[in-house]
Formats: structure tokens, C-alpha cells, sequence
């Protein structure tokens, strides 16, 4: 079968799915209808570990967080499972990133949003005169807000409102667990713009696989260029690596980086043309393995960062 009928079928099944919600008497529909929170655990599915990280640190010990797509996962191209379909229809809320991270499965939560409060993308309250808008998605807002790591932090108040809305009679637990999580992410943005201004200006050139980081090189003065374009459904060519090649050359750039959720034969091509180091492996569109530090939003920044500072900063 061929890949368009493949996420066909994926689609009508969660179509279905969603359509079912909609019949049901329980489970976020249910909750949505005015039925009364029973002072249980909170189900929740995310779509990537960002959002499930987040929704995480604001429930607290309410909720208990599924996550669709895990470590390498690239979402752009993500197509669901049979086990996503019974996790959303068996979840109590469902929160995604938003700005067409997801896909094909875009459309689906925004149809299901409409009618269905507790089904949120953590991105609907971004302030829009931050978000970047590159002309190759044709006027659609880049999705990969969360390089930002300030503005990323402008989801955990749709986290909290959603999250109070559901159980208001833990509203103020949510409240203390969102004011405690933005202070962090207060202080990770602050560590992460001194971490960048030791780098030499002129060797602030990070480049990677695909256009995943235009917020990072915004928020901390980096420049950022992309082998292949913000999303990963087409590949690079032999014509962008003989581009990039000559670009690294020209520019004399230290070190290059390979990203986890994303192919890495093109940007080992573009390494080996042009003589360049691998400076190691960033996260871009899915965080590290569960019970690793990557695992976490706050470790993946860290480890990014580090990352990045250490190979351009390297005299060799």
C-alpha cells in the first residue's frame, strides 16, 4: 500500500475515534457535557514529550500523562497507531502542541477542539507578534516554539486554565505547580542566553538537518541554517548539499549537528563534502528517553545548549 493510503486509513481511524468521543458519555467528551470530575487521577494524552513534560510539571500528582511519540519520533510525519487510538479515546483530556506540529493530525484536534474544550493545543495563547512566520510555509507560523524556551513558557498558563477548568477543586495546586515550573523555565532561559554569549560571535552558525531551530537562533544569537526546510515531509537534495557544503566552506563553521528525530544521511554527506566535525546529536522534534535527563524539557534545553557551545566554541 502506498504511504498516502497508509495515513489515509490512519486518519478515517481516528476520525472515528474522535466521531465516537463525541457519542460518549465519559472521558473528556463526557467532561465537556458538564459531567462531574470524580476526584480521580487525571488521563491525559500528549502528542509529543514537550507538551506531555508540561502538562506533567503543572498537574502534579493528578495526572497521569500518556504520550504518543516518543524518543526519535519525528511529528511532521507521524501516523497513528492502534494503541494512539485507544489512549485518546480513553483520555480525560488530550493536549497537543498546535501550529500544524502534528501534521496530518492537525486538522483532527482542531475539528475536535471545536466541540470539545479539554482537547488543547498548549501553543492556542502564544503571543502571536512573537511567533516567526517563514515565508516557505506560505503563511503559516513555524511550530517549533519551545527553542524559545520564554516563549514556550507562555503554554503553561493553558496548561493551568485547562487544567482548572477540568477539577476546579484543584485549582490552587495547579496554580502553585505552574507559578514553580515558569520560575524554572525563568531561570533556564537566563542560563541559556549566558551560555550562548560565550561563544564567539563569529562562530554562532548552527547548523543542522532540517529548519527546526529559527526560535533558538532568535531568542539566544545564534544563526540557523537548515540542510532541508522546517518540515521533514521532503528531503534534502544533492543540489541543497553542494549548497551547504560551499556555505560551510565560505564561512569556515566549526562543527555541524546531527538531530534525533530526523535522518542523518544527508547531514553526514554535507560533513564529509565539506571536512567539517560532527559536534554531536541535538533533540529537536522529540525529546530523550524516559528516566534520562533528555527526558525532560528542561534536560533536553540543557543538553542542546550544551552541546552546541561546546563543539563551536572548540578551537580544533
Amino acid at each position: 500500500m502506498s504511504r498516502f493510503g497508509i495515513a489515509g486509513l490512519c486518519t478515517v481511524a481516528v476520525a472515528l475515534v474522535f466521531a465516537a468521543c463525541g457519542r460518549s458519555d465519559g472521558g473528556a467528551q463526557g467532561a465537556a457535557k458538564g459531567a462531574t470530575y470524580d476526584g480521580g487521577v487525571i488521563k491525559i494524552t500528549a502528542t509529543t514529550g514537550m507538551v506531555g513534560d508540561l502538562l506533567g510539571n503543572v498537574g502534579g500528582k493528578h495526572v497521569k500523562v500518556t504520550t504518543l511519540m516518543g524518543p526519535g519520533v519525528d511529528p511532521h510525519l507521524y501516523q497513528a497507531t492502534a494503541g494512539d487510538i485507544a489512549s485518546l479515546q480513553g483520555a480525560d483530556m488530550i493536549f497537543y502542541s498546535g501550529l500544524l506540529l502534528e501534521g496530518k493530525m492537525a486538522e483532527l484536534f482542531v475539528q475536535m477542539a471545536r466541540r470539545n474544550p479539554f482537547v488543547v493545543a498548549v501553543t492556542e495563547e502564544v503571543d502571536r507578534e512573537r511567533l516567526l512566520e517563514p515565508p516557505a510555509l506560505l503563511g503559516h507560523w513555524d511550530p517549533h516554539v519551545w527553542f524559545d524556551v520564554d516563549l514556550w513558557s507562555e503554554g503553561i498558563e493553558v496548561a493551568r486554565a485547562s487544567l482548572a477548568e477540568y477539577a476546579p477543586v484543584h485549582a490552587a495546586e495547579f496554580q502553585a505547580n505552574a507559578d514553580a515550573y515558569r520560575a524554572q523555565l525563568a531561570e533556564l532561559h537566563a542560563w541559556c542566553i549566558e551560555e550562548a554569549a560565550t561563544v564567539p560571535e563569529a562562530r554562532r552558525i548552527v547548523i543542522t538537518s532540517h529548519d527546526a531551530f529559527s526560535y533558538f537562533g532568535r531568542a539566544y544569537g545564534f544563526e540557523v541554517v537548515g540542510l532541508q526546510g522546517i518540515s521533514t515531509v521532503t528531503e534534502a537534495g544533492l543540489a541543497d548539499i553542494a549548497r551547504m557544503t560551499d556555505f560551510i566552506k565560505q564561512r569556515q563553521v566549526p562543527a555541524i549537528f546531527v538531530e534525533s528525530s530526523v535522518p542523518k544521511a544527508a547531514i553526514e554527506r554535507v560533513a564529509e563534502d565539506s571536512g567539517v566535525k560532527i559536534g554531536g546529536e541535538l533533540f529537536s522534534d522529540a525529546m530523550g528517553a524516559a528516566g534520562s535527563p533528555e527526558g525532560t524539557y528542561i534536560g533536553m534545553v540543557r543538553h542542546n545548549m550544551e552541546l552546541v557551545v561546546n563543539a563551536l566554541s572548540d578551537p580544533s
